[in-house]
């Protein structure tokens, strides 16, 4: 629960003489201005996140028929650009999930076909590759939809507003569930789709990414009539037999911070992703849409979503870029190997790497700050392939300031597999 309250108060003397100056409500967004003025001129400009996933700007000025890639660091941390002076946007800004592909090719090497997520979103499950398993991967993320768990069944789309949709078919995967709040803090993307069923000699289609996780905070005005691209992307549909579609991904997170912002006529995209589809029919689920968040003193800002879910935009005064004291969780390791500071939490980069000698069920270690002690932290397994799984861990212990918690999971011994963790709890702020 977060609670904010603003009051404004005038004191008033008998006879009454005159009232005092009205001063005008400001609000800091925290740039330090050491990145200069951002202002590309080329048609497409691309944009490395940096490893703390922050831009300091001075200003910010984006002009029309101009579009900027955001692309996503080793850690795929949420997108803050910060801006001591005014922000003006009338080109695009593109943080979109990847579509899930049609097929792919699987030689020595197994590599995914599931969609990337936009830089803060996760990615698709793969599609199957019936000469190593009939069944799809299912979708990273919290809102992760579910892969197919036959050759015949689509993926399920993935969940963030409302639970994405199940796939069709036999043994298709279902959809994946809410999370998040309206106020979009903490700052999450969306999650991937899950990935298609295919028999052999066929491989199923990937989920579709999801959206990317984007903050533009501004001390003085944002101007916005162009576009934010922060859809979740399309689970991989393909025509023929003895394959399915991928689920889409869901949309993603977009919040807008300044003292004033206006506009017209604008974009920002927090759609979801759409199932792939097929002329058998074995279709793949769609995603949700994400969540806008836009807060001003002065707000006239007037902009399409791309979707008419209910409950994606919510509105407010300007509050913190982050949350003060920010809940943090992480996995400190997982079967008694230590896990990296900073994990990439994917199929292609080895956080952890366990003997042979590792038997079932395989304890993870989590390590919190900021979160009520007693919570118990959901942990996830998602397998290459295969049917994903969940448990429950023990209860937070020790101190708010630092807890402690560990669950006994079972991962995959013959595929590569990433593990997650979540905790919901009531926040007071």
């Amino acid at each position: 629960m977060r609670r904010i309250s603003r009051f404004a108060a005038i004191g008033l003397m008998t006879p009454l003489i005159g009232i005092g100056p009205v001063f005008a409500q400001t609000f800091n967004s925290g740039s330090t201005g050491v990145d200069g003025a951002f202002s590309p001129t080329s048609g497409l400009t691309t944009l490395a996140v940096p490893s703390s996933g922050v831009f300091n700007f001075t200003t910010i000025n984006i002009p029309a028929n101009v579009t900027v890639k955001l692309t996503r660091n080793t850690t795929n941390t949420p997108v803050t650009m910060l801006a001591t002076g005014n922000v003006t946007i009338a080109g695009a800004i593109d943080i979109r999930g990847g579509d899930g592909a049609l097929s792919k090719t699987f030689g020595t090497v197994v590599g995914s076909n599931g969609g990337a997520g936009g830089p803060g979103g996760f990615d698709g499950g793969s599609g199957a590759a019936a000469v190593v398993s009939t069944t799809g991967g299912s979708g990273l993320g919290p809102g992760g939809g579910v892969g197919s768990a036959g050759p015949n069944g689509g993926g399920g789309g993935a969940g963030y507003v409302v639970a994405g949709s199940a796939g069709k078919g036999t043994g298709a995967g279902s959809g994946g569930g809410t999370y998040g709040t309206a106020s979009v803090l903490p700052l999450v993307g969306g999650s991937g789709g899950g990935g298609a069923g295919a028999s052999a000699p066929n491989t199923g289609a990937g989920g579709g990414g999801g959206g990317g996780a984007l903050v533009i905070a501004s001390s003085g005005a944002i101007t916005f009539t162009g576009q934010i691209l922060a859809q979740g992307g399309a689970g991989g549909g393909i025509t023929g037999s003895g394959v399915a579609a991928g689920g889409g991904g869901s949309g993603g997170s977009v919040r807008l911070i300044a003292t004033s912002i206006t506009g017209t006529n604008g974009t920002i995209n927090i759609a979801g992703g759409a199932g792939g589809a097929l002329t058998t029919g074995v279709e793949g689920g769609s995603g949700s849409a994400g969540r806008l968040r836009v807060e001003a003193f002065t707000n006239t800002l007037t902009v399409s979503l791309g979707t008419t879910t209910v409950g994606v935009l919510s509105t407010g005064a300007p509050t913190s870029v982050a949350l003060t004291n920010a809940p943090s969780l992480r996995i400190t390791a997982v079967g008694g190997v230590t896990s990296p500071a900073a994990p990439a939490g994917s199929f292609t980069v080895a956080d952890v790497v366990l003997p042979p000698t590792t038997t079932n069920p395989v304890t993870v270690s989590l390590a919190a700050t900021n979160i009520p002690v007693g919570t118990t932290v959901t942990v996830t397994v998602k397998g290459f392939y295969d049917a994903a799984s969940s448990t429950l861990s023990t209860p937070l212990t020790g101190t708010v300031a630092a807890s402690t918690a560990s669950a006994n999971v079972t991962i995959p011994t013959n595929e590569p597999s990433v593990i997650g963790a979540f905790a919901n709890f009531l926040l007071t702020q």
